[in-house]
């Protein structure tokens, strides 16, 4: 069978189908185990966190998320590919990316609890904050690529957004920008085939999104957004390109949203349960562990040992932040200007220090 039911197409990258087995020759770094089992450990990891902001955000201890289900492999593919010297431009749906980029799960939950110290990343200091707005984050990445290319030190912009963002006139003045002047950036696309209610096949009527990066002059690549192996693959590529000075890529990555669009939203008001159900028999974390197990790099002791490890992290991480004293309501200013407005800052004054 195919890497993923009903949306891997001809021309779609793919190394394991969709029950672990390899369809092709594995890339180099897939050949030995370590890397596939850092891989599959950070999508653990990712989905129980995942579930954890959830439950906080039910129980009114957080604030609404977007959750990652099912799309793990993307964020956590692309991310694994990148070097220290490029940069992060995530939007909101990228939590897998950010914890393997250095972003602590305490960070995350900052952040999505509405604290801005959640974006002062102990971390990746260079990488940018979540964006949330649809599509603005692909104009900084253009911007990001063009200092990087000024600075030469080989770094690249990488920026992801959902398939929604392709609709935006941002992302193709951004696109444009990046292949009119050759800038070392590489633009993912995790098409999850939902822009919140909206249909993937009701947004445009181009036959893939890829397709999109030919009017900017730019090579464009479908993979499946499932087969982690793929994603990373892909990446590595595009980054090689643009480390060459050979410009940017477009990479859509073929996924599916398993959970509602937020906290905030109900997905059964406009799709079936059945096609939700189809859909998670090509989830990433049951296909690449199964190819571990195959190749014997993983068992049933690996497994609960690394649930039980993932659990007691992100429990801790939360109860971390839940400790956390809040800030003043005059910290909503520290984090709008580098130079504070005189007006404003006689405003926090009367707001007083606490």
């Amino acid at each position: 069978m195919t890497g993923n039911p009903d949306l891997c197409e001809p021309d779609c990258s793919v190394f394991l189908d969709a029950e672990g087995h390899p369809l092709r020759a594995l890339p180099d770094f897939a050949q030995g185990s370590e890397a596939l089992v850092a891989l599959y450990s950070m999508m653990v990891k990712t989905r129980t966190f995942d579930a954890k902001a959830i439950a906080l955000q039910r129980t009114g201890r957080l604030g609404t998320y977007a959750s990652s289900l099912g799309q793990e492999a993307i964020s956590v593919g692309v991310a694994s590919a990148m070097s220290e010297a490029d940069v992060f431009l995530p939007s909101f749906r990228e939590h897998g990316g950010q914890l393997w980029r250095g972003v602590t799960k305490e960070e995350l939950l900052l952040y999505w609890g509405g604290d801005e110290r959640g974006n002062d990343f102990a971390g990746p200091r260079q990488d940018f904050p979540v964006c949330v707005p649809v599509a603005s984050q692909f104009p900084h990445a253009a911007g990001v690529a063009l200092a990087l290319a000024h600075q030469g030190a080989g770094g690249v912009a990488v920026a992801m957004g959902g398939d929604g963002a392709t609709s935006k006139g941002d992302f193709y003045e951004a696109l444009n920008l990046i292949g009119a002047w050759t800038l070392p950036a590489v633009f993912v696309i995790n098409n999850n085939q939902w822009a919140i209610s909206m249909p993937r096949a009701e947004q445009t009527r181009a036959e893939t999104l890829a397709q999109k990066a030919v009017a900017a002059g730019l090579p464009g690549e479908v993979v499946d957004g499932n087969d982690v192996i793929a994603v990373r693959e892909a990446t590595m590529r595009a980054l090689d390109r643009a480390r060459a000075g050979q410009g940017g890529t477009l990479i859509e990555c073929l996924s599916y949203r398993l959970s509602d669009h937020t906290t905030a939203d109900d997905a059964s008001r406009y799709r079936e349960d059945d096609e939700v159900s189809r859909h998670w028999m090509a989830e990433p974390l049951a296909r690449l562990r199964n190819h571990l197990v195959a190749e014997h790099a993983w068992s049933k002791e690996d497994e609960e040992n690394l649930l039980r490890d993932s659990r007691a992290e992100t429990e801790a991480a939360a109860e971390r932040y839940l400790a956390m004293p809040p800030q003043p309501a005059r910290a909503m200013f520290d984090h709008l200007y580098a130079k504070v407005p005189p007006d404003i800052a006689a405003l926090a004054r009367e707001m007083g220090d606490d």
